[in-house]
């Protein structure tokens, strides 16, 4: 059987999609900066209409077109737009792969009969994808590269099978998918066509131009394999049950809800991954929808912790006259090595404590917010101010704050002064309306200021710091800087 190729080119992609969330009247724009200006990135037809081009500076569109309508472009959405029409066009073949970054090729061999031929296949796509309000060109040929060059040079249309020297004659050696710099050397010599380059020995052309000249030429006509490698589909972490009669009590949701999770955890577990997120959709017979949405600590697959999880927000869902389908889904997952769970795991008390830490903070952080859930972290600083910082516990793994070797108190505040004078600690001193004797002292650690910031507590230069414990039982830190005779308490140990 001949293969058979479909080539799909969209040529105002970004545009479209844009114009489909928020449409326009009048000439539109998408810009997107490159260095120090902005240059038009994609646009309809009314700009082209008006002489506007891509790549053509925006200030240069405004003057030509002042009434112009502009908004900054979005290559990732772009992006995820391609992948949408990707499983799109699965309805037309069983292998689709993107073809840059505006266009798609999948092979249809052995499919046109499907839809009554070739021609109305390509007719049905045309016609949907223009409903839709998208700007398509689709082109078949017997190789990639033939419906490549078609679609985007030729303005598509159907090549039958060894036809593929005629109909590439005519087309512009760019539609080979050569770079610019070996397009204009064929052009200045007069090979402006791919019609020009057929008759032409290989050999030649190779040492002039290159061999990926002579590779796309003989790929186009077929002389050359060119499979169409299409990316596997991310998994989709999503199930489903649809309930025979509608459910209203709590405990019959939950029931339902620990089905989904043990066949989600399976899934997760067969793709190595752990959710950080779930999202459980619960539709009513009247057809109103409810959203129950959890997060997790760290990335999770065990469904009875998931489920305990999820009771608080199922007690407070209205049901109303019942609950017949129930979706639940992971938005967020991480990658999450295989490990033993369940009572095995329990029995070893390996890792009890990390999962208890985990429930609460998914416990807490569901209730208040992951993000006013903060724990510290080091700092690569020794200056006590600057060695830690503050980041969300659920993004973040716990880590040892003070370098080994070096002991820094529990609660650290700013500098408070104490009536003292000279280099050793002081045996009696008076510090927030206390009496304390000095019982040991250990020291002094010398603390430099880092020259490169310009901190004004640390001015004064050096600080030299002692650990002094006292007969009152306060164990305070200390610290005398040689330049300035006063004595300052700045942290307190447990």
């Amino acid at each position: 059987m001949a293969r058979r190729l479909l080539s799909i080119w969209f040529p105002r992609l970004a545009s479209d999609r844009a114009l489909r969330k928020r449409p326009v009247d009048g000439p539109f724009a998408l810009s997107l900066r490159a260095g120090n200006s902005e240059h038009l990135h994609c646009l309809n037809a009314l700009a082209e209409a008006r002489g506007l081009f891509r790549g053509m500076p925006l200030a240069d569109a405004r003057a030509i077109c002042p009434d112009l309508s502009t908004r900054p472009a979005d290559p990732a959405a772009e992006g995820v737009a391609l992948a949408m029409l990707c499983r799109w066009a699965g309805r037309y073949a069983p292998m689709v792969a993107r073809d840059g970054s505006d266009g798609l090729i999948a092979d249809i061999t052995g499919v046109g009969h499907l839809f009554g031929g070739e021609a109305a296949l390509r007719d049905d796509l045309q016609g949907r994808l223009s409903r839709a309000g998208m700007t398509a060109v689709s082109a078949i040929a017997p190789t990639r590269g033939a419906a490549f060059a078609l679609a985007r040079h030729g303005g598509g249309g159907i090549l039958p099978e060894g036809d593929l020297a005629r109909g590439l004659a005519p087309l512009p050696v760019t539609a080979l998918r050569i770079d610019h710099e070996t397009a204009e050397r064929l052009r200045r010599l007069g090979l402006g066509r791919i019609g020009d380059l057929i008759p032409l020995p290989r050999a030649p052309l190779a040492r002039r131009f290159g061999q990926g000249l002579v590779l796309r030429l003989d790929q186009a006509l077929g002389h050359q394999p060119e499979p169409v490698g299409a990316e596997p589909e991310a998994p989709h972490y999503g199930v489903r049950l649809t309930l025979p009669e509608p459910i209203g009590l709590q405990a019959d949701v939950m029931a339902g809800l620990a089905r989904l999770l043990e066949r989600l955890c399976e899934r997760l577990a067969r793709h190595g991954a752990g959710a950080r997120r779930l999202r459980l959709d619960l539709r009513r017979v009247d057809g109103a929808a409810v959203q129950v949405e959890i997060g997790l600590a760290r990335a999770m697959r065990d469904p009875v912790r998931m489920a305990a999880l999820f009771a608080r927000g199922i007690e407070e869902v209205d049901a109303g006259f019942g609950i017949d389908a129930m979706r639940l889904d992971a938005p967020l997952v991480e990658p999450m090595a295989a490990r033993q769970t369940g009572m095995a795991q329990r029995a070893t008390n390996a890792t009890d404590g990390e999962e208890a830490l985990a429930d609460l903070l998914s416990r807490l952080g569901n209730r208040i917010g992951f993000d006013r859930i903060l724990r510290f972290q080091p700092a690569g600083s020794l200056v006590p101010e600057r060695s830690f910082l503050l980041v969300p516990s659920d993004c973040s793994q716990p880590l040892p704050i003070v370098p080994e070797g070096l002991l820094r108190p529990i609660t650290i505040f700013p500098p408070e002064p104490i009536m003292a004078q000279g280099p050793r600690p002081p045996a009696r001193f008076r510090w927030r309306r206390m009496m304390l004797t000095s019982l040991r002292a250990l020291g002094p650690e010398r603390i430099t200021p880092e020259w490169w910031l310009d901190d004004p507590a640390w001015r004064s230069g050096l600080r030299d710091y002692w650990r002094v414990e006292t007969m009152e039982g306060l164990r305070l830190w200390l610290f005398h800087t040689p330049q300035d005779p006063g004595w300052y308490v700045q942290g307190e140990f447990a």
